[in-house]
């Protein structure tokens, strides 16, 4: 595996290193011990997937606080999403930036969003699926969110919403 840094510290484009041959390729999509060594959160509790109908679908801005916070892996296994995070810890140099990368079945990418980070997607294809690894189990009471459009973030969607939770849509802006 590839990590590849993004401007939010901590946060890194897991890419596939493929061995190719006749048959496709192989490659290793999880290992704890390459994840140690890159200094990530390898402590794995969860894994959870959403499937997606329509294109045009947001899920986010989505976090879990302390003492329940965690880190998260994402890949999109099916379709093609715009997977977006958002630095929230108050000490970070990237306080209140966002990045964004899309993640598809074709580039088989992954996004490695440390703990303190919102997370959310906007699926770009019908029949989006997308897999996620979490390092804390759901805690219902730590469950947090922000806005997908407060203008204090001023993330930029690539095309329209047209589907969103009613949960997702009450979220207030952040700080408020």
């Amino acid at each position: 595996m590839k990590f590849i840094p993004t401007p939010i510290p901590g946060a890194y484009v897991i890419e596939l290193e493929r061995v190719v041959d006749d048959r496709g390729f192989f490659a290793r999509a999880w290992c704890t011990e390459e994840f140690e060594r890159a200094g990530l959160n390898s402590s794995l509790r969860q894994c959870n997937m959403s499937f997606n109908e329509r294109r045009g679908t947001l899920r986010g801005m989505h976090y879990q606080a302390a003492p329940g916070a965690e880190a998260k892996i994402i890949r999109c296994t099916m379709g093609a999403i715009y997977d977006v995070i958002l630095d929230l810890r108050e000490t970070s140099a990237a306080f209140g930036k966002w990045f964004a990368e899309e993640l598809n079945c074709v580039n088989r990418k992954m996004l490695y969003a440390p703990e303190g980070v919102a997370h959310g997607f906007l699926t770009l294809q019908d029949g989006s699926e997308v897999f996620y690894q979490m390092t804390q189990a759901y805690e219902p009471t730590l469950a947090r969110g922000v806005r997908w459009d407060d203008p204090a973030f001023g993330i930029v969607w690539p095309i329209p919403i047209s589907v969103m939770s009613a949960r997702d849509a009450s979220f207030s802006d952040f700080g408020k």
